[in-house]
């Protein structure tokens, strides 16, 4: 891997002084953008919308792959960064655009739900969500 202060002398050297440094303003406004608004999502979904009887399983596999995605994304950026250039804001940038459709189409609202009563009023009642559903399997699990 290419360390970061090597990558940044090649951009001055190579793209110049000014690009460099719109490019510094660009990822440090993309990072500070990603922390409070984006980020904290990946912790806070999971533990407010699955059901008491899946959450330990569910929210170890969102911790997990949060782990693995950020592993990857830090692995791919600077190659990315060297080879795309200023379309690397445009790929996170849709990116963002996908997760903001995600989000709107098939996040439900769970606002003064409480968590057992999740699987009822919020998974069993979402358009997409409740064909996934079973009833036999919470009569088994749950009686």
């Amino acid at each position: 891997a290419v360390p970061p202060l090597a990558v940044l002398i090649w951009v001055v050297v190579w793209v110049g002084h000014g690009v460099a440094v719109w490019v510094v303003v660009l990822v440090c406004l993309f990072v500070s953008s990603f922390a409070w608004s984006w980020g904290p999502l990946g912790w806070l979904i999971p533990s407010e919308t699955f059901p008491l009887a899946t959450r330990t399983a569910g929210y170890a596999f969102a911790v997990s792959s949060n782990m693995l995605f950020t592993f990857v994304i830090a692995q791919a950026f600077l190659s990315m960064m060297c080879h795309l250039r200023a379309g690397i804001f445009f790929f996170f940038g849709a990116w963002i655009v996908v997760m903001g459709l995600f989000v709107i189409f098939l996040l439900p609202e769970t606002k003064n739900v409480p968590i057992d009563e999740m699987t009822e009023k919020v998974w069993k009642q979402h358009w997409f969500w409740k064909r996934f559903m079973d009833e036999e399997e919470d009569k088994k699990y749950f009686v």
